[in-house]
C-alpha cells in the first residue's frame, strides 16, 4: 500500500515536473495561455510553467517554409487553359497573430494565391503567360504581402515552378519553334554571306587604295630623284663652266703676261690655216671673216720682216 502511494506520488511529481519545466529548441516558439488567454511566448531555452493554469497553445517554427500549391488549370484571356504549379516560402514573424488571426495560415495562403492565381492569367493571353512567369510571381507576392500581414506571417518568395498548355498547343508551339529556328537560320546565313561580300568588297578596295596610295609614293619619289639627278646634273655643268671659264681667264693672263700681242695671233692663225690646206680636202671654202685675216697677210709679211731685221 505505502509503495502504491509512493509511486503516484512519484508520477504526479513526474507530472508536475513535465507541466512546469519546458524546454524550446533554436528557432521555435510556443504560444502560452493561461486559463485560456494569451499570457505570454516561450522562447528558446528553459522556460517555467505553471501547471495546469499555464498551457502551450501552439508552437512555431521560425525558419522559412515552404508550401506547395497544388497544380491549378487556369484559363488565360485568349482562352487557352493551362496548368500552373507555384511553391511559396514564408516565415512566421508573428506567433501571437498566427496563432489568434487566423485558424489555418498555410492553408489561407494557398487560397490567396490560387484566387490570385486566377485573376492575374485571366488578364493575359498565352504568350504573355508563358513568358511572365516574374509578373506572375511578383503579383502573386504583393496579393499575398496585404493579406498576410495581419496574421503574422511574412512571404519570402513566390516562385512559379512549371507553365503546361495543352498538348496541341504544345505540339504548335513545337512546330512554330521550329519553323522560327529554321528562319533565324536563314537569316544568319544570308547575314553571314552578307558579311563576308561586305567584308571581301572592303578588303579589295583598301587593297586599291593602299595600291594606288604605294603607286603615288612611287611616282613622287622618281620625280624628286629626277629633279635633284637635274639640279646636280646643272649644278656639274655650272661648276664645269666656271672651271673652263677660270683656266679661259688664267691662260688670257699667261699670254698677256708673256708679251703676246697681235701680230703673234695673226701668225698663229696662219699657221692653222695652213693646216687645215694640209687636209684630204683639196678645197677650203673660209667664211668672210677669214678672208678679212688673209687680207692681213700682208701684215703677216711685215711680222717676218720685221723678224728679219730683228736678227
Amino acid at each position: 500500500m505505502e509503495l502504491a502511494i509512493i509511486g503516484i506520488i512519484v508520477a504526479v511529481v513526474v507530472v508536475f515536473i513535465a507541466l512546469t519545466i519546458k524546454i524550446v529548441p533554436q528557432q521555435r516558439v510556443g504560444v502560452v495561455e493561461r486559463l485560456g488567454k494569451f499570457n505570454r511566448l516561450l522562447t528558446p531555452g528553459l522556460n517555467i510553467l505553471i501547471p495546469v493554469i499555464d498551457q502551450v497553445r501552439v508552437y512555431h517554427d521560425l525558419r522559412i517554409q515552404q508550401a506547395n500549391v497544388p497544380p491549378q488549370t487556369v484559363i488565360t484571356k485568349d482562352n487557352v487553359q493551362v496548368q500552373i504549379d507555384t511553391i511559396i516560402f514564408y516565415q512566421v514573424v508573428g506567433p501571437e497573430e498566427a496563432t489568434y488571426g487566423i485558424s489555418d495560415y498555410v492553408y489561407g495562403v494557398r487560397n490567396i494565391s490560387t484566387a490570385t492565381m486566377r485573376q492575374i492569367i485571366g488578364k493575359l493571353e498565352l504568350d504573355e503567360t508563358l513568358s511572365g512567369r516574374e509578373k506572375i510571381s511578383s503579383d502573386i507576392r504583393l496579393a499575398l504581402d496585404e493579406a498576410t500581414e495581419k496574421w503574422g506571417v511574412r512571404i519570402e518568395r513566390v516562385e512559379v515552378i512549371d507553365i503546361k498548355p495543352p498538348l496541341d498547343i504544345q505540339e504548335a508551339m513545337d512546330k512554330q519553334m521550329k519553323a522560327e529556328r529554321s528562319k533565324r537560320a536563314i537569316v544568319l546565313e544570308a547575314e553571314a554571306a552578307k558579311q563576308d561580300m561586305i567584308l571581301r568588297a572592303e578588303g579589295d578596295k583598301q587593297s586599291k587604295i593602299l595600291k594606288a596610295e604605294g603607286d603615288k609614293e612611287a611616282r613622287i619619289r622618281q620625280a624628286e630623284g629626277l629633279r635633284q639627278a637635274q639640279e646636280l646634273e646643272a649644278l656639274g655643268e655650272a661648276k664645269a663652266i666656271e672651271a673652263v671659264a677660270e683656266a679661259e681667264k688664267q691662260r688670257i693672263a699667261l699670254i698677256a703676261s708673256a708679251g703676246l700681242d697681235e701680230r703673234v695671233l695673226a701668225y698663229q692663225s696662219f699657221e692653222a690655216l695652213t693646216n687645215i690646206s694640209k687636209g684630204p680636202a683639196n678645197k677650203v671654202f673660209l667664211p668672210t671673216s677669214a678672208v678679212e685675216t688673209l687680207g692681213s697677210l700682208g701684215a703677216i709679211a711685215e711680222v717676218f720682216k720685221a723678224s728679219k731685221d730683228g736678227k
